[in-house]
């Protein structure tokens, strides 16, 4: 069994209770818009970190992250891209690479709106933390903690750090 700490959206900014709340994970996933390389490095050194860049991403975060991050983790695979949209409402073409994968867990990013729902056309869970940084229009802070056993995905948690 594996935990995963799911963050996104810090626009440069890494709450420090976020060290707090993922002392137990075994990695940590950024769904993209990082902000300042400064947080990955932070996170990097603290666990180990997977993630995908964001639209508001630059060169030194594009140098860790690619668009799309598509890996297996125990028995589920994973993809990941920061503009994704959810079920019924994807992101142009996010719809046929789901469909060309066929991941177990699909995450994204971007809207700071959290959200775990599963797409029963797709057969596929969807997964975004909302937003870790300050910076947006949503109102809390929010990360997710989850594992993974075998072939599930299990204890999705949703954390709020508090007001930006």
């Amino acid at each position: 069994m594996i935990s995963i700490g799911l963050l996104s959206d810090t626009h440069s900014h890494l709450p420090e209770a976020v060290f707090r709340h993922f002392e137990k994970v075994d990695e940590i996933w950024h769904a993209g818009d990082v902000g300042d390389v400064s947080v990955l490095e932070q996170l990097r050194a603290f666990k180990p970190l997977r993630g995908v860049y964001g639209n508001i991403d630059g060169p030194p975060v594009k140098a860790f992250f690619p668009l799309d991050n598509i890996f297996t983790v125990e028995g589920v695979k994973v993809l990941m891209r920061h503009i994704g949209g959810y079920p019924g409402r994807y992101a142009p073409g996010v719809r046929d690479l789901i469909k060309e994968q066929k991941p177990r867990l699909f995450i994204s990013g971007h809207s700071h709106i959290l959200k775990v729902m599963y797409d029963e056309k797709l057969q596929c869970l969807h997964m975004n933390p909302g937003a870790a940084g300050k910076q947006g229009w949503h109102q809390v802070q929010t990360l997710l903690k989850f594992s993974i056993n075998g072939d599930q995905i299990l204890d999705c948690q949703v954390i709020e750090l508090g007001n930006r």
